[in-house]
């Protein structure tokens, strides 16, 4: 069978056509998770607060909002939010407000309307809000989950008295547990809860260690006051916490602490695993200098770190990372090498992560030396075999940063970092080279884009049916 010329010419064509097609499918766009970022309406910082859902893109790492979005996160004041392993569902605690409608919660002017709300997670990664929950402490602030996704946990500011259990815990009305366990009159605690896994109801798991005077099983744990943050490491809950020193110039006189709780995996329960708090010092330059402002403390890559926020100056220990091993009964080891300086050209380190393959560290900056510099993401290298960190080449990454960040995270493919801004009300977002770590511009957007209102924090999901 022979074909004509023009026959010939149609079926060249044709097969081209079937060749640049078949290219051009295999690199083709589509959504590889979704970014949901918790935040504020700046004209209304006392009413709901609001949830901004984003599509991300895999080629490029642009975000595209989703419909249906900013919607209420069902209280006001959000602060942190939880995705459950698997991606099914979504927990936002509320911090509330007080009573003259503001957003700062203290021991006078308590936010008596904090919550946990509950989403589910649907296709195309809508939020359908299910169930409210409450904590048993007051001034809720942070929210984990463990794992397996069985067991969610609130650290809450300032734990009930015993005398009158209605009212936080103080001086005049004294939390007898808070006194056996740090010898003070009030400290904070951890809310303890179970999660259904088919229906992501939540259930108060009670503390069998301690019972109340009416012979019922108290309902919350203690832990020291003026909690800070919290994580869940190697088998133990670790809560960071202190007063801060009077001011980030200056140096503190008692260090902030870490204590650990046991946990168990089948129960829930948080059993006391030593007595005794464990002070943190820093080691920067040689100097055996209490821990006054330290702002986060994570679990990763089998290690502790510890984020504090000390002055950039020349008579004093700069902003810094310091690293540890999980020891017995939750005790934390140093780590050889000790703190790690942060970078001198920033300042107010808020979070860290270490990305997916546990080669890199980034911290994120509110600001420079001021605030007209641009905040920046550190990147520090993490030695394979000491586990000792470096500050990567290139370091920081200043253009396209956002300001004052208050989460940073990596996607669910590994291509890309964000961080969640409150300074600008924007989502930033750089391009993570997987073998020298550094960050760079996204390509075909700018990598900033819009939210409604203020950043509070952000959570990110692979799970996009």
């Amino acid at each position: 069978m022979k074909f004509r010329k023009f026959g010939k010419t149609v079926l060249t064509a044709a097969l081209s056509s079937a060749i640049v097609f078949s290219l051009s499918s295999c690199v083709r766009s589509f959504t590889v998770g979704y970014l949901y970022v918790t935040g504020t309406v700046t004209s209304t910082p006392s009413g709901n607060g609001i949830i901004t859902g984003f599509k991300i893109n895999n080629d490029n790492g642009k975000l595209a909002q989703m419909d249906g979005f900013p919607l209420s996160s069902g209280g006001a004041n959000p602060v942190r939010a939880v995705l459950l392993s698997g991606g099914n569902f979504v927990y936002v605690l509320n911090r509330g407000a007080n009573s003259s409608g503001g957003s700062t919660c203290t021991a006078s002017a308590l936010c008596t309307t904090a919550n946990i709300v509950e989403f589910a997670v649907g296709g195309n990664g809508i939020l359908t809000p299910q169930n409210t929950f409450t904590t048993q402490g007051n001034n809720p602030f942070r929210l984990i989950s463990d794992s397996s996704g069985a067991y969610l946990f609130a650290l809450d500011a300032i734990a009930p008295g015993t005398t009158d259990p209605t009212s936080p815990s103080s001086s005049s009305n004294p939390n007898s547990y808070c006194q056996t366990y740090f010898g003070t009159a009030s400290c904070g605690d951890v809310t303890v809860f179970s999660i259904n896994s088919t229906t992501g109801r939540l259930t108060l798991v009670t503390n069998a260690q301690l019972t109340s005077s009416s012979g019922t099983q108290v309902t919350y744990f203690p832990v020291p006051a003026s909690p800070i943050d919290f994580t869940m490491a190697s088998g133990y809950l670790l809560t960071l916490s202190g007063a801060a020193s009077s001011s980030p110039t200056v140096e503190a006189t008692t260090a902030q602490t870490v204590y650990p709780y046991t946990y168990s995996s089948s129960t829930g329960q948080l059993a006391v695993s030593q007595s005794t708090v464990q002070s943190i010092y820093s080691t920067l330059n040689d100097a055996n200098v209490p821990m006054g402002q330290g702002t986060a403390i994570i679990y990763a890559s089998g290690k502790v770190y510890i984020l504090d926020n000390e002055p950039t100056t020349t008579d004093a220990a700069p902003g810094q990372i310091i690293p540890f091993t999980v020891g017995t009964n939750g005790a934390l080891d140093a780590l050889v090498g000790g703190a790690v300086a942060d970078d001198s050209t920033q300042t107010d380190p808020v979070q860290l992560m270490v990305e997916s393959k546990g080669k890199f560290l980034y911290v994120a900056n509110q600001e420079g030396y001021g605030i007209s510099n641009g905040a920046g993401v550190v990147a520090y290298v993490i030695d394979p075999t000491s586990s000792q960190l470096t500050e990567d080449s290139g370091s920081p990454f200043i253009s396209g940063t956002g300001a004052e960040p208050q989460c940073i995270l990596e996607d669910p493919s590994d291509q890309y970092i964000y961080t969640a801004n409150a300074g600008d009300s924007t989502v930033t977002g750089h391009v993570l080279d997987p073998n020298s770590g550094v960050l760079t511009s996204m390509q075909g957007s700018t990598g900033t884009f819009s939210l409604t209102g203020p950043a509070t924090w952000c959570i990110v999901t692979g799970r996009t049916n």
